[in-house]
């Protein structure tokens, strides 16, 4: 194995440092091209198999798929390690790869076909590329990334602001080229604590933890200023979707878990691309965080030994090998046979407390033809004011629900769809308690569900299983006192109590949000009306989970999520420059006349 190092010139000028691994030979070879801000020659975190746990270095990645016929490309994107250039976050990436393409169907090593791979950011810049389709592109693997769209997922969602991005500006900003050579900058940001910053919200243009590296602030506060679901949003390299229509028409493979951000880009990616007619995209959803694919336990729970994907794909390397043996060299292995959906349904499990004291949820891998599943019902279970959640309608003139929303004690972030927010809080499933040592929680350390601020629906215990698979939403009747708000919607598998879980364990599967001035025209968001009963729909991320009998479903209503998302202060003043608070009277309607469901996928 040989590696060619360039400096790979882009349309402006700026030059990306970029490594070609070469089998020996003069070829021409078929290339796998993946694109990273976090260093073409560092170890990847993502590369790891059940069977070889240790994450691998680029290098070793490359020489398992040169030993089998392949050139790979590893490039650092624009500001990034050996690349020139300045950093602007994810919106360089479509026409710099799409040049990096070209340049390599141009090298004589190069057979003219090209595959991508990637996990998260390296996602991303795939889906950007992908949009302009670049010369030779012929195959992508789009691991847990890829903006359909970053106003509703990545970035921001329901319009709130994800806080993932500041704690991932910072964190990299530490990394930075130019914080490594500027020991000023570097003891700059060692100084800061990240968590001490984020009790001290909302922060300040020059007076937050990111203001050492000011190109690093700049983006981060553009992106949290600008709510506003206008062309800001429609971009390459955050919206996907309005690309779809002219994706390069190629395989494409579309990968995300359930308590990872991107679960909602992937289903909408694969369907997008299957509605325009756009190459043969296939989904693969799995019970993981952020690409630990390979592992079976997160946050509190242990889904059993089959909720790896090497458990029936045999080992992630060759499961891409198999891929791109099929695409990029013609073999005919049966991959295009396979399902085109594979998602693992969440549940089953013994419930017991295993030895590392963790639920024993379980699980399976279901197969399918499509995305929703083939005969999946679509069905609406009413919020009724006893806090029932119940398919039966609610009844006339119920009363309404009130409850005092306060954004300087938010509810806090137990768990979830998160990733990159470390140390301040980590992802998964998680009982739903507060306790020591998670952010934002205080004594006494009790349920979710006992907070005067939280309103929490369910099922009396199931008689029988129920499976729910698919996306979820809930449409509700909601009213506030002031000109905005949050709604939270978060489903709960709530296991019953048990002597391993004397008090029961609700099981967070998946959540959304609503940031009320954008209920109608994201694009043109304004005020509520104070007072007046208002329709919403709060988009929840998809899920799979079989409730077993004895268990309940159930809905939590809040107007927070703390610190997964920025906290509204419920003023009315601009994305990102509020300055001051207010204690909302939030109100829900739970009566005939004004019903609110969430609307669940019964397979």
């Amino acid at each position: 194995m040989r590696c060619l190092d360039a400096m790979v010139p882009c349309r402006d000028g700026v030059r990306l440092a970029t490594d070609a691994w070469l089998p020996e030979g003069e070829g021409p070879f078929p290339v796998i091209l993946e694109r990273t801000p976090y260093g073409r020659r560092e170890i990847s975190r993502s590369e790891r198999t059940e069977a070889d746990p240790k994450p691998q270095p680029r290098s070793a990645i490359a020489a398992y798929f040169v030993a089998h016929g392949y050139a790979v490309v590893y490039q650092d994107c624009r500001g990034r390690y050996g690349s020139e250039g300045a950093f602007i976050k994810y919106l360089s990436d479509g026409e710099d790869g799409f040049d990096c393409c070209a340049w390599i169907v141009e090298q004589p090593w190069c057979n003219g076909r090209i595959g991508t791979m990637g996990l998260s950011y390296a996602a991303h810049t795939q889906a950007a590329l992908g949009c302009l389709a670049p010369p030779g592109l012929a195959a992508q693997i789009l691991d847990s990334g890829g903006f359909s769209d970053a106003w509703q997922g990545g970035i921001r969602r329901g319009g709130a602001f994800e806080l993932k991005q500041a704690s991932w500006a910072f964190n990299q900003a530490r990394l930075a080229p130019e914080s490594k050579a500027d020991p000023v900058r570097a003891a700059a940001l060692a100084g800061e604590d990240l968590v001490e910053w984020f009790h001290r919200f909302p922060w300040k243009r020059g007076q937050s933890p990111v203001r050492h590296a000011p190109d690093y602030e700049d983006y981060l506060f553009e992106q949290w200023e600008h709510g506003a679901r206008d062309e800001y949003w429609q971009r390459l390299g955050l919206f996907a979707k309005g690309w779809h229509d002219r994706y390069a028409a190629v395989p494409t493979l579309h990968m995300s878990s359930w308590y990872d951000p991107y679960p909602r880009t992937a289903t909408e990616n694969f369907c997008g691309l299957r509605d325009s007619g756009r190459g043969t995209p296939s989904l693969i959803l799995g019970p993981w965080t952020h690409g630990n694919r390979s592992e079976t336990a997160f946050g509190e729970v242990e889904f059993g030994p089959d909720a790896t994907i090497d458990s029936w794909a045999g080992d992630w390397r060759a499961f891409r090998l198999r891929f791109f043996d099929r695409w990029l060299k013609g073999l005919p292995n049966g991959v295009e046979a396979a399902p085109r959906v594979r998602v693992f349904v969440m549940g089953g499990g013994s419930g017991r407390r295993n030895a590392a004291g963790r639920l024993e949820h379980g699980g399976r891998w279901r197969e399918a033809a499509d995305w929703p599943l083939p005969g999946t019902r679509f069905a609406p279970f009413h919020l009724h004011g006893d806090g029932l959640l119940a398919e039966a309608a609610p009844a006339e003139g119920a009363a309404p629900l009130a409850w005092d929303a306060d954004p300087r004690q938010p509810v806090p972030s137990i768990g979830g769809a998160i990733t990159s927010m470390e140390p301040v809080i980590a992802g998964g499933p998680m009982d739903q308690r507060e306790r020591p040592g998670l952010f934002g929680c205080r004594p006494p350390y009790l349920p979710l569900a006992s907070r005067p601020d939280v309103l929490v629906f369910q099922t009396p215990p199931l008689e029988h299983d129920v499976e729910v698979v698919g996306p979820v939403t809930a449409e509700l009747w909601i009213a506030t006192d002031g000109p905005d708000t949050d709604i939270t919607a978060k489903l709960v598998d709530v296991h019953p109590a048990t002597a391993d879980w004397p008090q029961g364990f609700a099981m967070n599967l998946c959540e959304g949000i609503l940031r009320c001035r954008y209920r109608d025209d994201p694009a043109q968001p304004r005020p509520m009306q104070p007072g007046v009963p208002t329709r919403i729909t709060v988009e929840l991320f998809p899920t799979a989970n079989r409730f077993l009998a004895g268990h309940r479903i159930r809905l939590d209503i809040a107007a927070s999520e703390f610190p997964h998302y920025d906290v509204n202060p419920q003023t009315g003043e601009p994305e990102g420059a509020a300055r001051r608070m207010r204690v909302a009277v939030n109100t829900l309607f739970v009566d005939a006349a004004r019903p609110s469901q969430v609307v669940l996928p019964l397979v």
